[in-house]
């Protein structure tokens, strides 16, 4: 028989929240494993080989100097600093709290929040929205730190 789209969905968000879990037991969230998990079925519809998000491709994405964005923002440490668990600082000079979630537990958790400002960054940084796989991979690294 085959399985109903409720229950693929449902099945799905299970295993994905399952594999957040694994990874990130100290900063489990309800609302962000939500938030991981829509993005993890995203991620499937994009690839159906998709595997997973990943903290290493995470971190090498937050390092990275990245081409196509805005000269003055190549990467998300122009703004985030080289180190998650410390504050950075906009280009006018005010303060950003922490990305690590150990040190901002409130990161990632709501889905406004999390889409304003990946939707306001990647394109500053890119020149583009981010994928699904970035932000999942992205949001995985700073919930390990």
């Amino acid at each position: 028989a085959e399985m109903s789209k409720a229950r693929k969905i449902a099945l799905i968000s299970l295993l994905s929240l399952s594999n957040v879990a694994a990874v990130l037991p100290a900063a489990a969230d309800p609302a962000r494993d939500a938030i991981l998990a829509t993005l993890a079925e995203e991620a499937k519809k994009a690839d159906p080989a998709f595997g997973g998000f990943s903290a290493e491709r995470g971190q090498a994405f937050f390092a990275a100097k990245h081409t196509g964005g805005k000269p003055d923002t190549p990467s998300c440490t122009s703004c985030h600093s080289q180190d998650p668990t410390a504050a950075g600082e906009t280009r006018a000079g005010k303060r950003i709290e922490p990305m690590a979630v150990s040190k901002n537990p409130s990161r990632f958790n709501k889905v406004e929040e999390v889409n304003k400002w990946f939707g306001r960054n990647c394109n500053s940084v890119l020149g583009r929205e981010c994928t699904a796989v970035e932000k999942g991979d992205f949001i995985t690294y700073l919930s390990a730190k």
